[in-house]
């Protein structure tokens, strides 16, 4: 006898239990550890349920979530791919859709369609959800490397100019008034370690 919808169902959710066993780059605001992408995911989609009101124009807060608790799953098979590793977005993106096409297919067809079609609006990035849900991507893992003294940034030695480049444009896209926000922040950072440098210089 074949699989029943609720199978399908409880199979995928056993699945994707194994995003907790994801480890990021960015660590917990404590600093005790890194945190993993299924607790990345929670996170951030409690972002977008507090701060919608600054997204670039109207839109789906439900929608919005949704693509957010989603939207990593394909790190169950292929990892993060931290934003400064240099990687290949090409090869990145072959990856991430195939894992989406094997994960989604978990599920009863008509379920894992509607899943895979949400994955794939948020990773085009082409409508207002989501385009507020890659800003809130990005600005996650911005907000906790300027509140833990630099992070994965100080670790991996990446410039004003990197971050600038690499949040900028996704954030200020999707949620122009936290960009402003953050490039406060980002300023401050950085110019508080140019001058620890110097003094330490001097």
């Amino acid at each position: 006898m074949g699989l029943t919808a609720l199978d399908k169902q409880i199979g995928f959710l056993r699945e994707i239990d194994r995003l907790k066993t994801v480890v990021r780059q960015s660590p917990l605001l404590d600093g005790s550890r890194k945190e993993n992408s299924a607790e990345h995911s929670w996170h951030v989609a409690v972002y977008a349920l507090l701060l919608d009101e600054y997204a670039c124009g109207p839109v789906n807060t439900n929608r919005v979530i949704q693509m957010l608790l989603l939207h990593d799953i394909v790190e169950i098979d292929v990892g993060d791919f931290p934003i400064h590793s240099g990687s290949s977005s090409e090869l990145q993106a072959e990856q991430e859709s195939r894992a989406a096409a094997r994960l989604f297919g978990l599920l009863p067809q008509q379920q894992g369609n509607e899943l895979l079609a949400l994955w794939q609006e948020f990773e085009r990035a082409e409508t207002e959800d989501a385009k507020f849900a890659k800003a809130l991507d990005r600005f996650q893992p911005l907000l906790i490397n300027v509140f833990t003294g630099g992070g994965t940034w100080t670790e991996n030695s990446v410039s004003l100019e990197q971050v600038f480049s690499r949040y900028g444009p996704v954030i200020k896209k999707g949620a122009p008034l936290l960009w402003a926000v953050c490039e406060q922040w980002v300023t401050q950072h950085f110019v508080g370690q140019a001058s620890g440098i110097s003094r330490q210089a001097s």
